[in-house]
């Protein structure tokens, strides 16, 4: 593993980590990278082992292990959960510590989301707003709340980028959509599936009919899976290519992942277009949750609410980079009628 880049990759087994590490380990650069992946399970820490990728079976939680491996990193791929700031102290405390010992300057590509953009903008569904977030707005940026959901990590991350110990950069899909296809998700290593567009489609199919918040007109943007992968990999070849000091980081280093929008509305039209096709209710139409059925199908009425919220953004920063996104809004609510029929399959 001579002159191999060491990266720490968390969230291997999941959704977004997954697919960029299956992408990752077939890209042109594989052979420069010597990756190391934090596992849960032993069985699956076994099957990556098998695709050259090292292994540690531990969990998030035990902070010491994750500022241990990342301190052994010159790269590390946050790509689990968003909102867990423990573990991103552990991975930040282990960056600085490589760069006291070694002088390195270790690069983070952090996994947070559009999300961040709904603070203020909760409306329960019944209107659009009209602010859009754009990625290469930097002072519109920097004003997000601390509120905001997501934010505290990430301003954990600004706050060691401007340290100078690390370069890190921030990466924040919206909606992702798309079954996951790839040798991971054959070898039974990674969860294929997205969240929201599965858990609207749960409820649907529950309550016998498609269902929103309020009237569905909040608005969110979407990317398919495989889009999001991209960006990820062109924002590393940017960062390798052209230096850390290359490419916008730290609080100029948000890269939104989007190629359109929607209103929650049309999601869950789309979700009652197929359930008629399927013969699995009487009418397309959507009509709006109870409080009671929030709490049934999403655990709570704040949870549920989180479907009518709004979370607008442009991703001109990340198209800067040279992504270019290839699945629109149409591909999304296409790619509809496959989830139902996978989450069919699931329940019988």
């Amino acid at each position: 593993m001579a002159g191999k880049t060491p990266v720490f990759y968390i969230g291997a087994t999941g959704y977004i980590g997954g697919s960029v590490l299956a992408k990752l380990l077939t890209d042109p650069s594989a052979d420069t990278l010597d990756i190391t992946a934090l596992v849960r399970s032993e069985d699956k820490a076994a099957k990556l082992e098998k695709f050259g990728v090292r292994t540690v079976v531990g969990s998030f939680k035990d902070v010491a292990l994750v500022e241990r491996l990342a301190e052994a990193a010159h790269v590390v791929f946050s790509m689990a959960d968003a909102d867990d700031l423990p573990m991103m102290q552990a991975i930040l405390k282990g960056l600085k510590q490589r760069h006291a010992k070694l002088g390195d300057l270790p690069i983070l590509i952090h996994t947070s989301g559009t999300g961040i953009l709904t603070y203020g903008q909760e409306t329960k569904g019944m209107a659009a707003t009209d602010v859009i977030y754009d990625d290469s707005d930097f002072e519109q940026i920097a004003n997000i709340k601390p509120e905001a959901v997501h934010r505290n990590v990430d301003n954990a991350i600004f706050e060691a980028d401007a340290d100078g110990y690390c370069r890190a950069y921030i990466v924040l899909p919206g909606i992702i959509y798309g079954i996951a296809k790839n040798q991971l998700v054959d070898a039974g290593i990674q969860n294929p599936y997205s969240f929201g567009i599965p858990m609207l489609i749960k409820a649907a199919l529950g309550r016998g009919r498609a269902g929103m918040v309020g009237k569905g007109l909040a608005r969110w943007p979407n990317v398919h899976i495989d889009d999001v992968v991209d960006l990820y990999v062109v924002l590393y070849d940017a960062v390798v290519e052209k230096g850390p000091e290359g490419v916008d980081h730290g609080a100029r280093g948000y890269y939104f992942g989007e190629n359109g929008e929607s209103s929650w509305a049309d999601i869950s039209r789309a979700v009652g277009l197929v359930m008629v096709e399927l013969g699995l209710a009487a009418d397309a139409e959507p009509t709006a949750f109870s409080d009671e059925e929030l709490v049934k199908y999403f655990g709570s009425v704040e949870i549920g609410n989180y479907f009518g919220t709004n979370s607008r953004a442009r991703a001109n920063h990340s198209r800067a980079l040279g992504w270019k996104p290839r699945y629109t809004t149409q591909d999304m609510l296409a790619s509809i009628k496959p989830e139902v029929e996978a989450i069919l399959r699931q329940q019988k």
